[in-house]
């Protein structure tokens, strides 16, 4: 299976740290090609604001048209320049003219996005049928290597649902699954041992 594709442009980093394009990049992956409408509706958006940050991403190489799926010549249908997404090493990113300030941007904006993630599992006042809400942790000995390839496993998982439930199906709603696999916190706030 191909690998996601590295992400080393601070301006493209830039552009990725917008909350609604994140989401967008999160529904092109859930459901393969699609249209500035479908886009909206997912996201509760005017249309041609979807419009307007499926452009934005195609400025940046990170979707483009998908011609074959249009209907027509003025039926526009975005894809994913790379379907298996996007890998981002900041530290490289940082050292880069521009970086540090993209990098920046960037981690404020996944940290806001994913502090609401995890709060909203957490919440007790969800209507019913509003979906499937779980989180779990567990702690275990590993090494770097063993690390590693647990991850590639889960990874590996991850990606065969996605690839046989890729598409518009109604009867499905499109999930976030976070995943963190990292040294136990011990020590400071940020994890470093002294």
């Amino acid at each position: 299976m191909p690998e996601p594709q590295p992400l080393s442009d601070p301006r493209v980093l830039r552009a990725i740290a917008h909350p609604v394009r994140t989401r967008i990049l999160e529904e092109l992956s859930a459901s393969g090609p699609v249209r500035a409408a479908d886009v909206a509706r997912e996201l509760g958006i005017p249309a041609n604001q979807a419009s307007f940050h499926l452009r934005q991403l195609a400025k940046y190489g990170l979707v483009e048209e998908a011609p074959e799926e249009a209907r027509d010549k003025r039926d526009r249908v975005w894809r994913a320049t790379a379907r298996e997404g996007f890998t981002v090493n900041l530290k490289q990113l940082a050292d880069v003219p521009g970086g540090r300030a993209a990098v920046d941007v960037f981690r404020a904006s996944q940290l806001a996005r994913l502090h609401g993630v995890i709060d909203r599992t957490f919440r007790m006042d969800r209507p019913e049928g509003s979906g499937v809400f779980a989180t779990s942790d567990h702690a275990l000995k590993l090494t770097d290597d063993e690390a590693n390839e647990l991850r590639q496993e889960i990874d590996d998982l991850v990606d065969s649902w996605a690839e046989r439930t890729r598409g518009r199906d109604p009867g499905r709603r499109t999930y976030l699954l976070l995943q963190v696999v990292q040294p136990y916190p011990d020590g400071d706030e940020d994890g470093e041992r002294e």
